[in-house]
């Protein structure tokens, strides 16, 4: 590790850095696809509860968020290759640990880990490409970070479910580490550069926004299982608001802030960071949360619920191609966004119309291309288009605030969801869990372990003849639950993109953003996220 951190003996390669840079993005996508469809796997080898089953994604995603302007700030000061190196031993180490635990609170912990790995890696990653390349040759570095970072989120899904079904879900985080390594070989080889300007980090703005995020999810994860008008519960949520309360005083009298509160009060910035937003509501939830549902109501194996994913998450490589098209053709970035925004709410919505126990791929393709296409069409586009609406600058602090907000809301929102659909659940089985006698177990637990992914456990205690009936039942709950949840995520989508687009509206050269979104700013961190 020390000849990892120290400075540079060898000459520096950009086709190494390049290559090492992209397994990376290929990489980090997946934990978060990946994850969700091991999930099942992980209850039957740990028989965890559904709250500390949840954080093998949550803990991930949380860290991976909170951590993105702490480890940029860090990057510039210590160095981005040293930061890449750190980030990189993080993951690795953090990927190595999770294969082999076998308690599902070490399991957490070391998946948060992985996520604060995953946020240096990211933001030092995007800043070494931007010092490393220029001109048409970074343009060419970015784009093909683009393609990676979409690869490795339209593959995820189905690489976990073919390792979890054959291999078992360790070899799914195994897989991890031992790709990691060759990116860690590959560091010697990076060029090490810092910022003249750096300044110190804010590690109390960091402190106070971990911890209201943190206080947010745990709340929204246990208030079905406490109980929402629990003392527990409110005392979580509330310390959440004061702690966001602080973190917003601190930001204010801060010399070099975490966030720079000021572009809040630029509308068209923020109608470009709100479009991650609607991306969180239509898309994002359904990476973790989808693959379960498809387990339990159509009996489906790991394997296939990760191959039927690919009718969503393939179309994001083909939309950035046909959005540079559209703008060939004469249409205006706030076009291309507006028809992005179109297709995601309509994907939600027809997916709320199609989704039942049983349902097949021929139903399932129109909405789930649908929201894929979505995507696509904002894939890369909104991180160019920021970086024009805001004075020169601010391009840092845009960028990072972009991400930061965009990985924050799917952090928040996919436990809002899931929280969601597992409370619709009990309500129905509670409602109705009386007329199946033969099933002696509680309400609550059952909707765990469905939300989980698994129904075989209660079936198998049954007698054979009442489990046709029970697996109706509980089915079909769960059909209702999610029908809830995705009708609500269409109209809050629906409600976004109006604002969004009339937000855009302020534009006085609506192309703009679309032309000169090519080229990233120096340093400015380019990369679509969706973890």
């Amino acid at each position: 590790m020390n000849a990892l951190l120290a400075g540079g003996t060898r000459r520096s390669s950009p086709q190494i850095t390049l290559g090492a840079v992209l397994l990376t993005l290929l990489i980090l996508p997946t934990s978060v696809t990946g994850s969700g469809v091991a999930l099942p796997h992980i209850d039957h080898d740990t028989h965890a509860s559904l709250d500390a089953l949840q954080w093998v994604v949550h803990g991930y995603n949380l860290t991976f968020a909170s951590f993105m302007l702490a480890c940029g700030s860090l990057a510039d000061l210590v160095g981005r290759r040293r930061m890449f190196a750190v980030g990189a031993a993080l993951f690795t180490g953090a990927s190595l640990v999770s294969a082999v635990a076998t308690n599902i609170i070490l399991l957490d912990l070391v998946r948060g880990l992985a996520g604060v790995g995953a946020a240096a890696l990211l933001t030092s990653g995007s800043s070494i490409l931007a010092t490393t390349f220029d001109g048409a040759a970074r343009t060419k570095a970015f784009a093909a970070v683009g393609i990676a970072t979409g690869a490795g989120l339209a593959l995820g899904a189905m690489i976990a479910g073919v390792l979890a079904d054959t291999l078992g879900w360790r070899a799914f985080y195994g897989s991890h580490a031992l790709l990691m390594v060759l990116v860690l070989v590959a560091v010697p080889f990076m060029p090490e550069s810092r910022s003249e300007s750096a300044a110190k980090v804010d590690w109390t703005g960091t402190v106070t926004f971990v911890g209201s995020l943190f206080l947010l999810m745990l709340g929204m994860v246990e208030g079905p299982q406490w109980g929402w008008g629990s003392f527990g519960v409110l005392a979580l949520l509330i310390g959440s608001v004061l702690l966001m309360v602080v973190f917003a005083l601190v930001e204010r009298r801060q010399e070099h802030p975490m966030f720079d509160l000021s572009l809040l009060r630029n509308g068209r910035f923020m109608a470009l960071c709100l479009i991650p937003v609607v991306v969180t509501f239509a898309f994002v939830i359904l990476l973790p949360l989808l693959p379960n549902y498809l387990v339990v109501a159509n009996e489906a194996s790991s394997k296939s619920a990760g191959a039927m994913m690919l009718l969503m998450t393939v179309p994001i490589l083909i939309g950035p191609i046909l959005a540079g098209k559209l703008i060939k053709w004469g249409w205006t970035a706030r076009t291309v966004f507006a028809a992005s925004l179109i297709c995601l709410t309509v994907g939600v919505g027809w997916l709320a119309l199609v989704l039942e126990p049983g349902v097949g791929a021929g139903a399932l393709a129109g909405p789930l291309i649908t929201l894929g296409i979505g995507l696509g069409l904002n894939f890369g586009l909104v991180d160019g288009a920021v970086l024009t609406v805001v004075p020169s600058q601010a391009t840092g602090a845009a960028a990072g605030f972009l991400n930061t907000l965009r990985l924050g809301s799917e952090a928040v929102v996919i436990a809002a969801a899931g929280s969601a659909l597992v409370n619709l659940l009990q309500n129905s089985l509670r409602d109705g869990l009386d007329r199946y006698p033969a099933y002696r177990g509680e309400p609550e637990d059952l909707a765990n372990d469905v939300n989980a992914g698994d129904l075989d456990d209660a079936l198998e205690k049954l007698p054979t003849d009442a489990r046709s009936d029970l697996f109706d039942f509980v089915t079909d709950g769960f059909t209702d639950a999610w029908h809830v949840v995705l009708w609500a995520s269409a109209v809050i989508c629906a409600l976004l993109s109006v604002a969004i687009y009339l937000m855009l509206g302020e534009s006085k050269d609506e192309s703009a953003p679309g032309e000169e979104a090519q080229e990233p700013a120096k340093g400015a961190p380019a990369v679509e996220s969706v973890s």
